[in-house]
């Protein structure tokens, strides 16, 4: 085909990862005073969809009234619902750190992983783990 007929690929622009939470205000709250995000928006009356974002992290926000995992499954297996990473190790010290000082409940402190990543891992309100990276130098 020649090339003024080839049609150009869509560009995917960003992603979200998507947590259940049982409690909205707490976790819109959680997020906002605890890891800076910000709201983008809040649907429903009472609300049960959401945004959140800081930078060009995106957290969307689902209200469920019953658990849909085993309690102690996210914890015991380490499943993650959400992975922020940040350009430098400067910066991944420096979010750990602020997160730390705020009070975020930590379900794995800051440490350097095999594949030369600095990571941590945040526990919401809700049991969601959300790891943490940058580059280890």
């Amino acid at each position: 085909m020649p090339e003024s007929h080839k049609q150009s690929q869509p560009i995917l622009n960003s992603v979200a990862a998507h947590l259940y939470v049982r409690d909205f205000k707490a976790s819109t709250d959680f997020f906002t005073t605890k890891l800076g995000f910000a709201i983008d928006f809040i649907y429903g009356e009472p609300p049960f969809y959401g945004q959140v974002s800081r930078d060009n992290a995106k957290l969307a926000l689902r209200y469920m009234d019953e658990s849909f995992f085993a309690e102690d499954i996210r914890q015991r297996e380490g499943l993650l619902s959400a992975s922020i990473t940040v350009a430098s190790a400067d910066e991944i010290k420096q979010l750990f750190l602020s997160y730390q000082s705020a009070g975020a409940p930590l379900a794995q402190s800051l440490r350097t992983e095999p594949w030369q990543a600095k990571t941590f891992v945040v526990k919401d309100p809700d049991g969601n783990l959300i790891l943490f990276a940058g580059p280890a130098n």
